[in-house]
């Protein structure tokens, strides 16, 4: 068991040539580039407590897997420190560092049966064959793969391969486990069920676990802790309620929560102490613990961007005015697509009888209470509250 420290890791992949680096300066997009290259993680900063689940998550290309390999020793770390327990690991071999890796495409070995795919690991470090036998069948129980220990990989499905990946990590009994979008490659139902086992995992295999995704579900149901990564570098760190409730810029607002929360450019008025957001020719009055927060931050009158989760708009008779577009039915709910002035958003409402049906051009009000809209300086996108 052990805790994990990383002090202003960096991961710059040098420039393969001055084409190349002419090139990619020329249409830089979200990426930084130095004289040295193209950074890939930059000021990552992150203590990990022992036996805690911690989620990396975010859109492709932000840096986890690169975290994560930097972690495990397959990736060199360009500048900073890494701690694996009280030990600097910075130019320990990968062998070494005590973690095992479970990675999306499985990578188990096809000629073997899962029995031995399972106990390769041990047999390299000459462990004797009792204990490997009994480190191998305690694995397959906590799984469930006892059956299928004399079978070979192409003879499992999806799932079944991806419990032994597990379990080959588990015979280990490493420091850390980590994982890499284990469930990337598995249907919708197998990774609904895939993620009710790594629970059950990390309740018996009572260890510290760093796990790579860039589904949003995944993170906010696992994690005790998740980390919000954006081009490289972290952008909101906590557990998945205090990201979910209070995200620390329009960024992590919109990418935790399903489906995504609604945005709109509206404008903070202040007065007599009193703060409302003016939206649409409405004012909402918000509630008095926010107008402390932004009193005792001493924040003007200014343009915001507020932000609200489809889930906490209402129908009501006046209101917000708005003009539905498309009506989904998702069982217990119906999504409506509905446009508010210039502005495209979603509101769920509930599938009940006494409501009746939506169709394109329908015009509704709708009614957004002051406490639960999010505010967002209009020019950073950061959280104003």
């Amino acid at each position: 068991m052990a805790d994990l420290k990383l002090v202003n890791v960096k991961k710059v992949y040098p420039w393969e040539s001055a084409s190349e680096k002419k090139k990619a300066l020329a249409n830089p997009g979200n990426l930084e580039y130095t004289d040295e290259g193209v950074v890939a993680v930059s000021d990552f900063n992150l203590t990990i407590a022992d036996k805690e689940f911690i989620v990396l998550v975010g859109p492709s290309g932000c840096g986890k897997s690169t975290t994560l390999r930097m972690i495990a020793g397959l990736e060199d770390i360009s500048s900073g420190e890494i701690y694996i327990g009280d030990k600097l690991v910075n130019d320990v071999a990968p062998k070494d560092r005590d973690i095992a890796m479970v990675f999306q495409n499985y990578a188990l070995f096809p000629h073997m049966t899962v029995y031995e795919n399972m106990a390769f690991s041990l047999k390299m470090r000459h462990t004797p064959k009792d204990i490997i036998d009994k480190k191998v069948r305690e694995a397959a129980e906590i799984l469930g793969i006892t059956e299928y220990l004399d079978r070979k990989p192409k003879a499992l499905s999806g799932g079944q391969r991806q419990r032994v990946a597990i379990g080959r990590a588990i015979v280990r009994e490493p420091k850390v486990f980590l994982m890499d979008e284990p469930l990337s490659n598995l249907d919708a139902k197998l990774r609904n069920q895939m993620r009710a086992e790594i629970i059950k995992l990390r309740r018996k295999v009572d260890t510290t676990f760093i796990y790579v995704t860039h589904d949003q579900t995944e993170a906010m149901t696992l994690g005790d802790r998740i980390v919000i990564m954006r081009d490289g570098r972290i952008q909101q760190s906590g557990t998945p309620q205090d990201v979910f409730e209070h995200p620390s810029n329009v960024f992590v607002a919109g990418f935790i929560g399903t489906p995504q929360m609604n945005f709109f450019t509206a404008r903070l008025i202040e007065q007599n102490g009193i703060y409302s957001v003016l939206f649409e020719g409405q004012i909402i009055v918000l509630p008095e613990e926010t107008c402390e927060i932004l009193r005792t931050r001493n924040i003007p009158d200014r343009d915001i961007t507020v932000g609200v989760r489809p889930e906490h708009i209402s129908l009501a008779d006046s209101g917000i005015a708005a003009t539905v577009d498309v009506s989904e039915m998702m069982g217990s709910n119906v999504h409506l697509h509905v446009s508010i002035g210039d502005s495209d958003a979603i509101v769920i409402v509930p599938n009940a009888s006494d409501i009746g049906s939506f169709s394109p051009g329908d015009s509704i009000n709708l009614d957004i209470p002051g406490r639960r809209l999010h505010l967002f300086d209009g020019a950073t996108g950061e959280n104003l509250i």
